[in-house]
């Protein structure tokens, strides 16, 4: 890449921040269910999306059984339902439950990996939405080194 054509990147990309900040460009996927993100329970967050979920051999939960450092938490979630639309990861023990929502585009893996931050041990959810319905799968993590604070 040339020096003109970073040049020119760099002003589209400060030219779109710039119109993002001040709200003339929608905000994107992450945003649009925001009171789920400030939800403070698991039951604000499922209403907040929607969601009454059924537990599902089809989604695959990865979380270690013990955290050695809650600040860092590995976390991944597989789903094999067909038509899958979004994939949220929550911590049930944090203060703000939802640490996660992802959508997936048609036609992807259904498979995302992230690591999560807990304050201590808890049960961690995978939701995922395939053709219109919540499903879930939930796994106790126990965290030895407080990961908010500890």
């Amino acid at each position: 890449m040339s020096t003109v054509q970073r040049r020119e990147l760099l002003k589209a990309s400060a030219l779109m921040s710039s119109l993002a900040a001040i709200g003339l460009l929608p905000a994107g996927p992450a945003w649009a269910k925001p009171e789920a993100f400030a939800a403070r329970s698991v039951a604000d967050v499922l209403k907040a999306l929607g969601a009454d979920p059924t537990a599902s051999d089809q989604v695959l939960l990865a979380s270690p059984d013990i955290a050695e450092n809650g600040a860092v938490v590995q976390v991944g979630v597989t789903s094999r339902l067909p038509g899958t639309q979004e994939i949220a990861v929550l911590v049930e023990k944090n203060p703000m439950p939802l640490v996660a929502s992802y959508s997936i585009p048609a036609g992807t893996d259904a498979f995302v990996q992230m690591r999560a931050k807990m304050g201590q041990s808890t049960t961690v959810w995978a939701l995922v939405k395939a053709e219109g319905k919540w499903f879930s799968a939930q796994k106790e993590t126990k965290v030895t080194l407080g990961g908010c604070g500890g």
